[in-house]
């Protein structure tokens, strides 16, 4: 049977999402902050980050259904929206009343989406958004290459579990400096694949990316006044680090933070820099 690698300083729970279990990590005391992964990441890309910003914040990071070590439901909403819905519907599982919101890449999309939800739903749930390295309409990369990714779906499972260097070549496209790689990161991110329909679940999101961007806007507009910290690598070549500033332009309250010389996954790559820049923000 394949087992989550563990990670130190979380303790590993369940909740019951969507009528599915999902699996989730929580570490720290204080404010609740929910953590949310980009496509193909689960709780695994948390874990340079527990210890510390666990020292403020009570930390919940789900594995979305669909991914890491949660069920897998072949007939789940993939949109952004429904992504969304169930985070809110996470937090409320759990009795977090309110909470700040941590997103990165598709994450990050998700959790602006979720931030909309919550203002048409009263507005009482999200305080403040995080976004690390966000999907968003304004990165021309992403444009580009969604579209052929969601044309190409049908080959993504074969080469994805067939291929250990397709595994190894997509993980190191998203450093800046593939040194950094820690040991047991590929390991790690590919452990969720042998448990089946990950992709599957990714080919869904990327099926509904273009809709969901074209809507991206108008989610903005009904978050625009919340504080959002923008964190960026300024060497992403996933999202890139100049579409950050478009969406500083559309948020009346966002702080844009830069990492120099640093990819698409800044918790990993520069844990003590992202680290120190998130706990700055939660202490404004």
């Amino acid at each position: 049977m394949t087992r989550p690698p563990e990670i130190r300083c979380a303790e590993e729970r369940f909740a019951t999402v969507a009528g599915r279990r999902m699996r989730y990590l929580t570490a720290g005391s204080g404010p609740p902050l929910v953590l949310l992964h980009g496509l193909l990441g689960y709780s695994f890309s948390w874990r340079f980050n527990f210890e510390a910003l666990g020292k403020v914040a009570t930390l919940y990071a789900p594995d979305a259904l669909g991914c890491g070590f949660s069920d897998r439901d072949p007939e789940l909403d993939c949109s952004v929206r429904g992504a969304a819905a169930r985070a809110l519907e996470f937090m409320d599982q759990l009795g977090v009343r309110e909470a700040d919101l941590l997103g990165t890449s598709y994450g990050g999309a998700v959790a602006v989406a979720a931030a909309a939800l919550d203002q048409e739903q009263g507005g009482r749930r999200i305080r403040r958004l995080l976004l690390v390295d966000a999907v968003n309409p304004w990165s021309a990369h992403g444009r580009i290459l969604v579209p052929f990714m969601a044309r190409m779906g049908w080959a993504l499972p074969w080469a994805i579990r067939t291929f250990s260097w397709s595994q190894s070549y997509w993980l190191g496209r998203q450093y800046a400096d593939k040194r950094r790689i820690s040991a047991g990161t590929l390991a790690g991110y590919t452990a969720p694949l042998r448990l089946g329909g990950t992709i599957e679940h990714a080919r869904g999101i990327l099926n509904s990316w273009q809709a969901d961007l074209a809507a991206y806007e108008a989610l903005l507009q009904r978050v625009r006044h919340l504080p959002t910290l923008l964190l960026w690598g300024s060497e992403d070549r996933a999202v890139f680090a100049s579409s950050a500033e478009e969406l500083r332009r559309r948020l009346e309250r966002a702080r844009l933070v830069l990492l120099p010389g640093v990819g698409h996954l800044p918790y990993e790559e520069a844990p003590e820099e992202f680290n120190r820049a998130v706990l700055d923000f939660l202490a404004s």
